[in-house]
């Protein structure tokens, strides 16, 4: 935008900055292979999107019970690993951290303590998960070297892979069991161990796959990519940020697998990048969307902004923000507005199947809690000693399931 007799020395300055580089690229700063000359002119455009609350990404279940699953499928994993094919409930109070739970152990005679077992249906899927994890182990493990490959030094702290292998979609024990010559185990600093990758070549993103398919995109360096679109229903831009919205579009596109460090951290090139970055992040995880928390601690590794959580409520067109279960959760609109567009993870399916057995357990649930109440009342008008008669038997026959996946009894 260009104005016409300015009356004041600061637009005067404003517009003559506007018309010199930001920041020329000096000589030797240039991304390997440029084969064109691009200055970045544009700085750092101060945006501010307005949230627009959309009920389809709201409902979707298996995004939003992700973090109830993870709990459970952990809890799920130590039973059926088992032996014996269940646990008492004492094994279950020395995991709580393993299991994300706040746990007080409880200390009795072993005989009273309850057991713990899979249901058959958990059981079932259990096992499909098992088959769907040998037959794809070479896919998901791909996704973890691309995850490796997108950080600064092409290495990754173990404690922030372990914190990501939820999403993932890693085994429980993958870090302790890996051999393969895929990666390295390196010593990074402040004492952390980490695994690293070897460069194998050019690794092209989601974005650049989809958008030369298409015939859009050659590849080049510096090469301009428009970002995939998916405006809610109802949600409209001011005519200023839309006219900015088309620009950034114009932008050049660089990948998260390419070096970056020639870039201005402060221009729209670079948010770009950023919003690249977090657009192939969820391509790589199983539903595709995170708690916005737990990316936070990327941002060392990956030469993330310090605001980088600014880019989902920048971005709506792109990320949807969903606050429902007190949370923010970030989610990939493309994967589910255009599902040829991104390949699914091999565990998504089965993931859907462990909610649906959650959901199918409520009503259940809440019709057994009713009858234990109801016995409840009935033992409490009892004399002492006729409850103390009874109360063995009714444990006895009393299976409990607070979700589907698993059942316990005394």
């Amino acid at each position: 935008m260009i104005l016409k007799n300015p009356k004041s020395k600061c637009i005067k300055t404003l517009i003559s900055a506007s018309l010199n580089p930001i920041f020329p690229l000096a000589s030797g700063a240039y991304p390997p292979n440029l084969q064109c000359s691009y200055t970045q002119t544009q700085s750092y455009v101060q945006v501010t999107m307005k949230w627009k609350k959309d009920p389809y990404f709201d409902s979707i279940e298996h995004i939003h019970k992700s973090t109830e699953l993870k709990r459970i499928v952990s809890l799920k994993n130590v039973i059926a690993r088992n032996p014996s094919g269940c646990i008492p409930i004492s094994d279950v109070s020395k995991k709580g951290l393993q299991f994300d739970l706040n746990i007080k152990e409880f200390v009795g005679p072993q005989h009273n303590l309850p057991w713990f077992r899979l249901t058959q249906k958990a059981a079932e899927i259990d096992r499909e998960e098992m088959n769907v994890l040998e037959d794809h182990k070479g896919d998901i493990r791909e996704r973890l070297k691309k995850f490796i490959w997108m950080s600064k030094e092409k290495a990754v702290p173990l404690k922030i892979i372990q914190g990501m292998g939820w999403y993932l979609g890693l085994p429980d024990d993958y870090l302790q069991k890996f051999d393969d010559g895929s990666f390295r185990l390196v010593d990074l600093e402040g004492g952390l161990k980490g695994l690293a990758v070897e460069s194998q070549g050019r690794v092209l993103s989601v974005l650049q796959k989809n958008a030369m398919k298409q015939g859009v995109y050659s590849g080049e360096p510096m090469e301009a990519l428009e970002l995939p679109l998916f405006p809610s229903k109802g949600l409209r831009l001011k005519r200023k940020i839309a006219d900015w919205l088309i620009e950034y579009q114009k932008l050049p596109y660089v990948s998260p697998y390419e070096d970056y460090s020639y870039l201005d951290t402060d221009s729209d090139i670079a948010e770009k990048r950023v919003v690249g970055f977090l657009h192939e992040l969820l391509c790589l995880f199983v539903e595709h969307s995170a708690e916005r928390k737990k990316l936070l601690c990327l941002k060392k590794y990956f030469g993330l902004p310090q605001k980088v959580h600014k880019a989902f409520e920048r971005h709506p067109h792109i990320f949807y923000l969903s606050f429902r279960n007190k949370t923010r959760t970030a989610i990939l609109k493309e994967a589910f507005r255009d599902e040829s567009a991104i390949e699914r993870h091999p565990l998504s399916i089965v993931r859907q199947k462990y909610v649906e057995l959650m959901m199918e357990s409520n009503p259940s649930l809440k019709r057994r809690r009713s009858t234990n109440d109801e016995v409840e009342a009935v033992d409490h008008e009892k004399s002492e000693s006729d409850v103390d008669c009874n109360y063995e038997s009714v444990e006895a026959r009393t299976e409990y399931s607070s979700d589907g996946i698993v059942a316990g009894g005394s």
